[in-house]
């Protein structure tokens, strides 16, 4: 994973060869295949396998699971071939001992206040909205909110226009977005794509 001073980005819920192609190329850190049932991001283990085989070895490939068995997920992360984990839902400590076995990094997705990052074991933590997917942005930026110690990506709501002030109020190590680079539920757009990353990639002190 990246050790640069710039953000660790990661294109979520991408479907085809040409979006992560688009992602890989614009400097994603890390693309994501949607496992999880219900989704109109979902794909299938041999699509994820295809799409995985076009991305080089320094960009993570990152399989999305939510309320699936242990089993389930160990058995699609293996015939995808993805390199990490990201579980969504309410998955205990018990899955991330058993995923480590495997050598793979674990990404632990929540939407509540979490300390810091490793209370279950997990290698990073994704703090999301409460409505995780839906693209609706939520209150990351009140007073209220806590960052957790640890690296841990920011998602929920992200998009061009508000990457640079989410990852200034915030201090996240890195931003995960999928929905804030479609053009319709589902349906990536590439110009959206290149320029969240260019937005998240951005470090100036200025706007300009």
């Amino acid at each position: 994973m990246s050790e640069s001073s710039a953000p660790f980005v990661k294109i979520c819920g991408l479907k085809t060869a040409h979006d992560v192609d688009v992602a890989v190329e614009s400097g994603a850190d890390a693309v994501g295949f949607v496992f999880a049932p219900g989704s109109p991001r979902t794909v299938d283990a041999a699509t994820a396998r295809a799409l995985a085989a076009r991305v080089p070895a320094g960009v993570l490939t990152v399989g999305v699971f939510r309320g699936q068995s242990v089993e389930e997920v160990g058995r699609l992360t293996r015939e995808s071939g993805v390199r990490s984990v990201q579980l969504h839902g309410d998955e205990g400590p018990e899955y991330y001992e058993a995923l480590r076995a495997e050598g793979r990094t674990l990404i632990r997705a929540t939407a509540a206040a979490v300390a810091a990052t490793g209370e279950y074991g997990e290698d990073l933590l994704l703090v999301d909205a409460p409505d995780p997917g839906s693209g609706k942005p939520w209150n990351w930026g009140s007073a209220e909110f806590t960052a957790p110690r640890g690296r841990w990506l920011l998602a929920g709501g992200l998009d061009p226009a508000n990457v640079r002030a989410a990852l200034r109020a915030t201090g996240a190590w890195g931003v995960d977005v999928s929905s804030g680079v479609e053009r319709e539920r589902g349906v990536k757009s590439p110009e959206l794509i290149r320029a969240f990353l260019a937005a998240a990639h951005d470090t100036g002190d200025t706007d300009s």
